[in-house]
């Protein structure tokens, strides 16, 4: 039966929430904190690992903080009035492991010293209560004896209940009976379906003494764990964190730190679970924090050798080692599948009708079938091997002194060299202390600038929360993610020879980043595609047909007085006809085909169970920057002010500014101009590594267009220490000899020299970066600031602002330029501690418009065309950027995404802006007057809009678009009624200003309506939608990238009808 798919972001942590069923789970505000996790399913013969959902951004691994709710009281066994339906016992999607299997039948029933029985009234009875799964945390349940606890791991999106049971030597014997007695037939049963063995051999027990867990998770998948015991003796504040006080300061229960003799845990997904006796759980090991942490010099300390061994017993080894099955464990495993018994019971039933010829075909296909499966699967896993494992040498210190150990010996607190030259990737995640690094997280997010880091502060580290379900955004600044590619650490510069970068680990192994994508890949989180829905209804309704057919045929032949052996041939060979034994060996092979056919196209799958989705797409979702258009943009030229405060000419080369600009030049507009040229040339984040420039390559082409000298010696960020006796050296920037460029005074002086003093790095929700810059020899400083120029008007004093400034941008919005807004202003005598001190909102405020900086991005050559090649074949494309929207609008309508001739509507709020008392207005971008309606998003008539005057009436054909802000998108989810919200989705075909969380979030929307959706990104900003979406493609240089199911390495969009051009001729 169909089970319904259930959201966790739907619950609610307080009162009764009412489930709504359905097939898609309903989507709300994403956090997009963390890879989501999910279960290991085969929905096919090989379903394969696969990437589901991955953050993007920040990543945290912190285990939300579980809460207690004593009112309610939950149980999952013996439920009197239970009218719940029972789980699907045939579910494919069960994940079991042969090993623990084999551990259960051995198990000594022992460990049950209390000597009492716990039974289970009802063997239907699913683990995890479908109405009591939407409640977030678990109830702390307090009695003697504990049978089963919820957890709730907020960092996987996951909730489970575990069930703790020991092996009952009658249940053994009768088991070991069956098996025998049916001549393996009631192995396979059990080993079909785990819960009936559970139930036939387990003996419910307490948590405290059981010997193994039985877990189901809310997609009801069930596992089983044996529960390890290791001898520990310290006090339990080593292992579970502190409570924090009303006071806010953390602090131990009276008689509460006692002494755990050992520890009780066992591994679910690669994480350790370990019991607390005080609370009567299994709790996640993965939150550790020394409450001894009072300022950034307390994390330099170190560990010694008692605390080493005490963490490594509670969080492992820092290390990935996924456990690969033998091929002969895959072959068995792939053979005992039920589909491949039911073909062998059919092969056996053809020989003996001595139907040879076409058993012998099935039986070939058969092998090839699990032979390209077993090979696949062998393959894939050694390729996720390869990718997650790694180990190095770390000078680490121990004990007060410096030694060298292998990586996979670091635990939570060591203290380590990050700027050893044989490191060349971050062994664990850390926080930095000292010194500075460049680093690549691409293979984490997708994002190829590489990312400035800077040591940790004490005011940061009050943002150090590791309870949280995300990171801090202040906190990702001092964050080195583990797998992330070294590309520069440098030792702090205070003149002290000894002195390296050092960094603290906080999170090893599978509890890493890495370690969490690695999960993702090894347990997808079941699909809820409606085609497998559709397969497994028609295999059910196909089997009730051939069984109604057996008793027919069977009263039938009996009737006609045939032999027993000819009737039972018969009658059987039915069902071989009703229900295809070829079936899932032809679907193995058609997608084995496919997967080869897309790996000659550069398109590569760590999803194969996505193959045949491919094929089923309604809607396809493209980025914008990188994925329609070309990765660089191009400075088309500079725009300032004059003296009159109007737009000048567009410049597009620098030295014209300077060349009429001397240093006795007057002239305010011509002043204006410099300082955009000043403000190109510093504010940005570039890096200079190996005499390369470094960073975004927006800034990089900004840069280049000043044809300025950098030269990067230092500069503090805004959250780097204030220690004056460090004596940052800035970084300069000066330009070329003989470019006529003079000081940002008008009085005598050299040439200009440039240092940034202090920067504010960009952040997505202000959207504007900037820098304190001193010129050589002066007293007061400059502060530069560039960002959208929405966000740029509101921060400078309107006096600065002229009358055309909205004219002057939708002209270049229009025509799909991006345009950047500069602003600045000047502090005389400002030393360098007030620059340290000085906050963002102080330097940010009260600037002066300087002008415009107009970047042009280009179509790739094969946009166009592909575009037009999806329309024809019935397939809806829309666009989803972060762009502005009239530029957004310009390239959908030059890429044929858009048609040129159709009004375009884009929304404006005339009241409020993020509350219910809102505002909507619709208005054509080109004709203002044409509006839609506000509640149903279709043309109202006006007198204008009916003027014969008008060249096409857009009323009565329909013919008109729509375009979509990400605010005016989050308020009609929020506010808007589900009318206005279905017909924004099937209506709209670009999505503006949209921030990674919103890209999620409109995919999922997309789904909640039936549609089948593509996403495809250049990874940068799309992790969480390309995981989110059916069919998820990532432009990206990697063979297996971890941001999606899918990834090409051809960088444009042809890849897209090439999916599915190959994938749409695999069977099914």
């Amino acid at each position: 039966m169909e089970s319904p798919s259930i959201s966790p972001l739907d619950w609610h942590s307080a009162g009764t929430t009412t489930m709504k069923s359905g097939r898609r789970r309903d989507s709300v505000r994403s956090s997009m904190s963390i890879a989501s996790d999910v279960g290991m399913a085969r929905d096919e013969v090989f379903s394969g690992p696969i990437s589901e959902s991955v953050p993007s951004g920040a990543i945290s691994l912190t285990r939300r903080r579980i809460q207690t709710d004593p009112s309610v009281h939950s149980t999952y066994f013996g439920e009197a009035n239970d009218s719940r339906t029972s789980l699907h016992e045939a579910d494919t999607g069960a994940e079991y492991d042969e090993n623990i299997g084999a551990n259960l039948e051995t198990t000594s029933s022992a460990g049950s010293s209390t000597g009492i029985r716990y039974a289970r009234s009802s063997l239907e009875d699913p683990l995890l209560s479908r109405q009591e799964s939407f409640k977030p945390f678990f109830s702390r349940q307090r009695a003697e004896h504990r049978l089963i606890q919820r957890i709730y791991i907020a960092t996987e999106d996951l909730t489970a209940v575990i069930s703790g049971f020991s092996t009952s030597s009658s249940g053994l014997c009768i088991y070991i009976l069956l098996c025998t007695l049916s001549f393996g037939t009631a192995y396979l049963v059990f080993r079909w379906l785990p819960k009936w063995r559970v139930w036939l051999i387990g003996s419910p027990t307490p948590l405290r003494h059981c010997q193994w867990v039985a877990i189901e998770d809310q997609w009801f998948q069930y596992t089983i764990h044996p529960v390890s015991s290791r001898a520990y003796g310290r006090p339990i504040s080593t292992v579970f964190r502190y409570r924090r006080t009303e006071n806010g300061f953390l602090d131990v229960e009276q008689d509460s730190d006692l002494a755990m003799p050992c520890l009780r845990f066992f591994q679910y997904r690669y994480l350790r679970f370990i019991y607390h006796a005080l609370d009567d759980e299994f709790q996640l090991a993965n939150v550790w924090k020394n409450p001894a942490w009072k300022n950034a010099k307390d994390l330099r300390g170190g560990l010694d050798a008692r605390e080493k061994d005490c963490r490594a017993q509670v969080y492992g080894y820092n290390l990935m080692d996924i456990q690969q099955k033998s091929v002969f464990q895959l072959l068995v495993d792939e053979a005992l599948h039920p589909f491949y018994v039911f073909q062998v019971a059919s092969l056996i039933l053809w020989s003996l009708d001595e139907y040879y010829y076409y058993a012998v075909c099935i039986f070939i296909i058969s092998i090839g079938s699990i032979s390209a499966t077993v090979l696949e699967t062998k393959s894939t896993m050694s390729r996720l091997r390869e990718l997650s494992h790694f180990e190095c040498h770390v000078r680490v210190l121990r004990n007060k002194f410096w030694r060298f150990i292998l990586s996979r010996e670091l635990a939570p607190g060591d203290v380590f060299e990050i700027s050893d030259p044989s490191l060349t990737q971050v062994p664990c995640d850390c926080l930095l202390l000292s010194g500075d690094c460049i680093i690549n997280e691409s293979m984490l997010t997708g994002e190829s600038v590489p990312v400035s880091k800077s040591p940790i502060t004490d005011d940061i580290l009050g943002y150090l929360d590791f309870n949280a379900t995300a990171i801090h955004q202040r906190v990702t600044k001092h964050f080195l993610f583990g797998g992330t590619k070294i590309i520069r650490a440098r030792r702090p510069r205070d003149g002290n020879d000894e002195a390296v970068a050092l960094a603290i680990a906080v999170r090893t192994g599978f509890l890493t980043t890495k370690g969490s994508l690695m999960r993702s890949i090894l347990f997808p989180r079941p699909s809820g595609f409606k085609f497998y829905e559709d397969s497994f209804r028609y295999i059910s309704v196909m089997g009730i047909i051939a069984a109604l057919g057996f008793a027919a045929s069977f009263a039938n032949f009996v009737r006609l007085g045939l032999s027993w052996n000819t009737v039972t041939i018969r009658a059987l060979d039915l069902i071989t006809i009703v229900v295809p034994p070829a079936l899932p060996a032809t679907l193995t092979i058609g997608t084995n085909f496919a997967l080869s056919r897309l790996k000659k196209q550069r398109i590569f799958c760590i999803s194969p169970q996505r193959v045949n989705v491919g094929g089923k797409l309604d809607i396809i979702c493209f980025d914008k920057t990188g994925t329609l258009t070309e990765d660089g943009l191009d400075v088309l030229g500079v725009q300032a002010l004059d003296a009159h405060m109007r737009f000048t000419e567009l410049v597009s080369e620098p030295s014209s500014i300077f060349s009429t600009c001397q240093s006795h030049d007057i002239d305010l507009g011509c002043h204006k101009g410099k300082r955009i040229i000043y403000t190109m040339a510093t504010c940005h984040s570039l890096r200079v590594v190996d005499g390369q420039v470094l960073g975004d390559p927006l800034d990089i082409k900004m840069f280049q267009f000043t044809g300025w000298v950098f030269e990067e010696r230092g500069g503090a960020s805004a959250d780097q220490p204030v220690d004056r006796d460090d004596m940052i050296i800035p970084s300069i920037a000066r330009p070329p000899l003989n470019s006529g460029c003079h000081c940002l005074r008008h009085d005598d002086c050299a040439q200009v020299e440039l240092g940034v003093l202090r920067s504010f790095e960009f952040i997505s929700q202000l959207r504007r970066t900037s820098v304190i810059v001193r010129q050589f020899g002066d007293t007061g400083a400059s502060i530069f600031v560039k960002g959208a120029p929405e966000c740029i008007k509101d921060i400078c004093y309107p006096q600065s602002i002229p009358p055309d400034f909205c004219e002057q941008l939708n002209y270049y919005t229009h025509r799909g330029f991006r345009v950047i807004a500069c602003a600045a202003k000047y502090q005389r005598k400002l030393s360098w501690m007030k620059i340290q001190k000085m906050t963002r909102e102080e330097a940010e405020s009260n600037l002066e418009f300087l002008g415009f900086i107009v970047f042009e991005n280009k179509l790739k050559p094969n946009t166009g065309p592909v575009i037009t090649e999806l329309k024809r074949a019935g397939l809806r494309n829309v666009m989803c950027t972060g762009d502005n929207i009239l530029t957004a609008i310009s390239v959908a309508r030059e890429c044929g995404l858009m048609d040129p001739k159709h009004q375009c509507f884009i929304p404006h709020f005339l009241e409020g802006c993020n509350d219910a008392n809102a505002s909507v207005s619709w208005e054509s971008i080109d004709d203002p007057s044409c509006k839609l309606d506000e509640k149903t998003l279709v043309p109202v008539r006006t007198a204008h809009s009916i003027d014969p005057s008008v060249p096409f009436n857009f009323l009565d054909t329909a013919e008109y678009s729509v375009a979509v802000t990400g605010d005016v998108f989050r308020w009609i989810i929020e506010f808007g009624t589900e009318e206005l919200l279905q017909k924004m989705l099937v209506s709209t075909q670009v999505f503006a200003r949209m921030s990674p969380d919103e890209k999620h979030e409109l995919v999922e929307k997309l789904q909640s309506i039936d549609y089948c959706c593509c996403f495809c990104g250049d990874g940068a900003n799309d992790c969480g939608a390309l995981k989110a979406a059916d069919v998820g493609i990532s432009l990206s240089e990697a063979e297996a990238s971890v941001a999606a199911p899918f990834t090409s390495r051809v960088f444009d969009i042809s890849c897209v009808p090439k999916l599915i051009r190959f994938v749409d001729i695999v069977p099914g």
